[in-house]
């Protein structure tokens, strides 16, 4: 969890800069403010196009050496990324090898961030008793919301004792250069953990009996469905939290005129309650079911673009606070459980890749495109009932993955390396009798 808040704190980070900064310092010539955001978040998306690169290389190795090692490794990537990137030259001073390197940086972030998540919810996942699998799995998704948390609060700090001038001007570098010290921190914590025992067991188990393999294409192979399914869920919750978190900044600077301090406190307080709330709901998914709790969350989800924007047009603080909170507590409904449904659907040999590939491929046009999407139908339309329609749509996407998967409570992770056996010694008769 320590880990996953340093390396969401530099991804965020970057989020929160692409409205705010990196607009004006590497896009300055964009015709206008909108289009300088447009700008950045297209980079933004770089690091989205790396993450399912990332899940596929992580994956493929954290099944096969552990999950520890390949946390270890990501860490450390994506702490020298965001460090570099806060010794950036600016457009004004390299011209266009600014952007060109901004990007390079943002894949190297993206890819990383891409490896983290698998191992991080799956050494707890695997460690979990089965009938409270749900709670303790969702400790590292609070870890999101904490690194966003930790992130938002060194922008308010830094834009609060600033002058604007200088903060646009090196202060949003010291928020990277801080990346040093909280990775120095999660590094070492990350190797006083060790590998869950049924891992061990499984690569055990594989090199007595082997098995077809692991990785990305026998995941696509063997589980075709629980990726698919994994995707689907994925879908809604990745486009609700990029609208909430990333896109409510553009609007509330280019529409509401809002100040930034006053944005970044909002989004603090916010960000708070959902770190509190994510366990709570985990803990919820043990008692009713991962589906129903899930279902609520992805329908209420799809009703938020209708009611959210109005209140913040209304330029009153608490009114817009309770909006940004509502839209993140609907988040947390579907967020809290999918550690637990995604390592419930693939066997040890081939979960951290299955996860992987589920998770960190749907943000490609999920997450990466909602900031983009959203920024540009505000532009063409000058109206907000669009983004609540591209919203709706991509709850009814989630809501479909819902109903068709099966609840997988209280199941035993061994069971599910059972099944897998089973299935692979009957593939392999079928194959000698052919």
């Amino acid at each position: 969890m320590a880990g996953t808040i340093v390396e969401w704190y530099e991804f965020f980070l970057y989020g929160s800069l692409a409205t705010l900064v990196f607009g004006q310092v590497f896009f300055p010539n964009a015709g206008s403010q909108l289009d300088g955001i447009l700008a950045a978040f297209l980079t933004y998306a770089v690091g989205f196009l790396a993450r399912p690169i990332g899940g596929i290389v992580f994956g493929h190795f954290g099944d096969k050496f552990g999950r520890k090692r390949l946390l270890q490794v990501a860490i450390v990537l994506v702490g020298a990324s965001s460090f570099l990137m806060g010794c950036l030259p600016t457009f004004d001073q390299v011209g266009y090898w600014a952007p060109a390197l901004l990007v390079f940086l943002r894949f190297a972030q993206g890819f990383a961030v891409g490896g983290e998540w698998g191992g991080a919810v799956l050494l707890v996942a695997e460690h979990s008793p089965n009938k409270s699998r749900g709670f303790w799995a969702s400790w590292p998704q609070a870890a999101v919301p904490g690194g966003n948390l930790l992130a938002t609060v060194v922008l308010l700090g830094l834009s609060a004792t600033l002058p604007e001038e200088a903060f646009l001007s090196w202060g949003w570098r010291v928020a990277f250069w801080l990346s040093a010290v909280i990775v120095i921190v999660g590094y070492y914590i990350r190797t006083k953990v060790q590998d869950a025992p049924i891992f061990e067991e499984s690569r055990l188990k594989a090199e007595a009996v082997p098995t077809p393999g692991y990785g990305a294409i026998e995941v696509f192979r063997r589980y075709p469905r629980g990726v698919f399914t994994a995707m689907g869920l994925r879908f809604a919750e990745n486009v609700l939290y990029y609208l909430v978190v990333t896109f409510s900044i553009t609007y509330l600077v280019v529409v509401v005129k809002m100040d930034t301090a006053k944005i970044l406190l909002l989004m603090l307080i916010a960000h708070a309650i959902e770190f509190c709330l994510i366990p709570l709901v985990g803990k919820l998914s043990d008692a009713v079911g991962r589906k129903p709790v899930y279902l609520t969350g992805a329908v209420l989800g799809s009703t938020w673009g209708f009611f959210a924007f109005p209140m913040m047009e209304t330029a009153d603080e608490l009114i817009i606070m309770i909006a940004v909170t509502i839209g993140l507590v609907f988040h947390a409904l579907m967020y809290a459980g999918q550690p637990s449904i995604m390592s419930e659907m693939f066997p040890t040999r081939m979960r951290y890749s299955g996860v992987s590939l589920g998770y960190q491929v749907t943000s490609i046009v999920a997450g990466s495109l909602a900031p983009i999407i959203a920024t540009a139908l505000l532009r063409g339309t000058g109206s907000s009932v669009p983004i609540a329609v591209y919203l709706l749509v991509a709850c009814a996407v989630t809501v479909v993955a819902v109903v068709s998967m099966k609840e997988t409570r209280g199941i035993s992770l061994h069971d599910v390396d059972a099944a897998d056996l089973e299935k692979t010694a009957a593939l392999r008769e079928r194959t000698d009798a052919r």
